[in-house]
Formats: structure tokens, sequence, C-alpha cells
């Protein structure tokens, strides 16, 4: 059976960038066509108010990456973490993407901040804390593109610390069968990366930028990311059905 999961952009992307890559929500439908479970995708950019009818159900609610702040007091992400919060205690999967990471951790009862270990940018490698029987296939270490200058710094009471790094010691958390998050961008590629990169050359410093483009010489496990996910939302649907 097909999963149908909805994805909640919560980003426009940069005008040069647009005709390439169009957006954040088209990056994660590439990305999930390449894993094995069979999922279809409706995409809502909140940033410009749009939100799935009343009526509408999915199997999981994907948050994804923005150039905002978790923790900003923009209109639209105060109506966003409303309806996350609405699907949350209506028992509905979510997972979280850099932002949306955040995001919900800071919803659920943990911390977000601007981080004092500056930028991470480029490929970082993490080390995995918990395998739980859905993290398949099964990794000692993850290696994911990110970009981001804030981080959890603390999670959720009931959240349980699945990848760690010391630039980044919440990197990936999940709460129960219901919450599913990440701080890298298993939807990056090499491409767009590095046309990040070069717009935030200035921002990020230089020598933090030539770390970060020498990283791209190496491969990324954003597709096994994307795997997990799908079998963290199927075994609960499946759960559900037995």
């Amino acid at each position: 059976m097909s999963l149908r999961i909805c994805i909640l952009e919560t980003d426009i992307l940069r005008p040069e960038l647009v005709d390439q890559y169009q957006g954040y929500g088209r990056m994660f439908e590439r990305l999930f066509a390449q894993q094995p479970l069979p999922a279809s995708f409706e995409v809502f950019n909140v940033v410009r108010g749009d939100y799935p009818a009343d009526e509408e159900r999915y199997d999981a609610y994907l948050v994804t990456g923005s150039k905002a702040d978790s923790f900003g007091s923009d209109p639209w992400i105060q109506t966003l973490k409303t309806y996350l919060l609405q699907r949350y205690e209506n028992g509905d999967k979510l997972l979280g993407i850099c932002f949306g990471h955040q995001l919900l951790a800071l919803l659920l009862g943990g911390r977000a901040e601007r981080a004092s270990q500056g930028w991470g940018v480029g490929i970082h490698r993490y080390q995995m804390k918990q395998r739980p029987q859905w993290m398949s296939p099964a990794l000692d270490e993850l290696d994911l593109l990110i970009s981001h200058q804030d981080q959890v710094t603390a999670l959720p009471d009931k959240a349980t610390l699945l990848a760690s790094s010391e630039f980044c010691p919440v990197a990936a958390y999940c709460i129960d069968d219901q919450v599913l998050c990440f701080q890298g961008h298993p939807e990056f590629v090499h491409d767009y990366t590095r046309a990040i990169l070069d717009i935030r050359q200035t921002c990020i410093g230089e020598p933090t930028y030539r770390k970060a483009v020498a990283s791209l010489e190496q491969s990324h496990q954003g597709a096994a990311v994307a795997e997990w996910m799908m079998r963290f939302v199927a075994q609960g649907k499946n759960a559900q059905s037995a």
C-alpha cells in the first residue's frame, strides 16, 4: 500500500535557484523516488499560507528546512506551530528536517537556538546512537549534507537521541513512533549545496567555506535517511492495521 505524505514547505527558494530546483518539496519528491517504499506526496507552502483542507488526512506530515529561525516570531511560523501541535495531539506522524527538526523540538518541550559553534555547512558525519528496527539499512555512522546556524540544544522529555556529533550533539531524534527528525538535509544534492555555499560565502567566512567545499568531494547518505523515514511511517501504519 502506498504511503500518503503531506510536505509542509517552509521556505521559498532564491529566484536564481528556482528554475533548476523548484523548491524543497520537489527536492523531497525526487529523493523519495529513490527509495523502495511507494509513496505519494502533496506539497503545501506554509510561508504563503497554504495548508491541506481540514478533511484531508495523510500518513505523515513532513516539515522542511528553511532560512527562517525556528524560534522566530514570524506570523507564518506561529500559524505552523499551532497546526503542528494539533496534528501531534491528533496522533498524526510528524517528520522534521533542519528547521522542522528544530521547530518540532521547540514545540514539544525542547530548546533550539543560535549555535555557539557557528555555521554547519558541507558534508558532516554523525555517530548513530540507536538503531531501531525501522532504521534499515543499518549504519554506524551517517554522512549528510548540512546548512544551519541554529541547533537543538535540549530534547523534549520523551525524545530518544538517534544521532550525534561533537559539533551537533542533537542531530536526530524520535518520539515514540510518532515523531522523527534530522538536523541534516537528506534532500540536498551536491550542486545545490555548492550554490548555497557560494551565496553565503561572505556570511559563513572563508575558512569554513573552503572546508565545506572540500567536503563535497565525498558522497552522502540522504537516500538511506529517506528510506528510514518511510519505514518509520510504514511501521506505525502496519501496526495500526494489524
